[in-house]
């Protein structure tokens, strides 16, 4: 499975992550997960929790791989 996730702002932490694409349920499951060695960030494992991920980084865990892109920035606003 391939996801795509917009980064809104500079970073997301990697239990962050794991959490707002649905891979892990709980804070608790993703802390576990990356304790264990089961996510790897860039083809790396990567057991900080808090890691700050950027636009360009991947994310690989349970068989999916996250690709974080940079949020678009919104347009003008109309009047």
């Amino acid at each position: 499975m391939n996801i795509t996730l917009a980064v809104r702002g500079e970073f997301i932490q990697l239990d962050q992550l794991l959490k707002a694409t649905g891979l892990c349920d709980s804070g608790g499951a993703a802390h576990a997960a990356i304790a264990e060695g089961r996510v790897r960030v860039d083809a790396a494992v990567d057991t900080r929790k808090r890691a700050k991920l950027r636009p360009g980084q991947t994310v690989s865990f349970g068989g999916a791989e996250v690709k974080l892109v940079a949020a678009q920035a919104p347009g003008p606003a109309a009047t």
